[in-house]
């Protein structure tokens, strides 16, 4: 079968993104992917090269959706605390609303393939701390800006924070009421004095 003319490559790389998502990255295979996506493994090779760099612009447009993208694009009018109060609050709403209760594609990804798959276990290793870098700069500006008390200490605050959105991703499968999450989540902002309850 050949590859069809109005083969889109936005919509592939999404399909792809939610067979991921739902199934992980060894059970999507490339037959699978490929009678998937209504084409051929040759035309899936000529289309994206391997299933690696699929894989990898899969993640980039989960990335570009995630709930917690704002930790990476926020504004610097927000206060610190605000901001990590909204993209806790909205990452609680977007996973309880989930029927599927897939969780985090990116945190499925790291139980699956960190210590596993050499070349994709250190892509997902970068992505969680990467993420992790992020927080700790927010908490400088934050302390920077008289936001954040000055006993601080910022990378365990970090740590602790970057922990919190990994278990709300992963008990997101299980405790499926956006109010439960809320209340894990706002109890550990309150703990580490960044719930912002204005």
């Amino acid at each position: 079968m050949a590859r069809p003319a109005k083969f889109d490559r936005g919509e592939a790389v999404e399909l792809v993104m939610n067979e991921i998502w739902r199934h992980g990255y060894e059970s999507s295979s490339v037959k699978a992917l490929s009678e998937k996506l209504g084409i051929t493994r040759s035309s899936f090779y000529n289309a994206f090269g391997s299933r690696r760099s699929l894989f990898k612009e899969a993640l980039d447009l989960y990335f570009s959706r995630s709930p917690d993208r704002a930790l990476a694009t926020a504004t610097p009018d927000i206060s610190v605390p605000k901001l990590f109060t909204r993209t806790f609050r909205e990452v609680c709403r977007v996973r309880a609303a989930d029927r599927e209760a897939r969780g985090c594609m990116a945190i499925n990804s790291v139980a699956e393939l960190c210590n596993v798959h050499e070349e994709l276990g250190a892509v997902m290793a970068d992505a969680v701390l990467g993420s992790l870098s992020r927080i700790e700069r927010l908490l400088e500006r934050g302390l920077a800006r008289g936001e954040i008390d000055a006993d601080t200490d910022l990378r365990a605050t970090a740590l602790a924070l970057q922990n919190l959105l990994i278990g709300l991703n992963v008990m997101c499968k299980v405790v499926r009421k956006e109010e439960d999450l809320w209340q894990a989540a706002a109890t550990t902002l309150k703990g580490l004095r960044l719930l912002d309850e204005t």
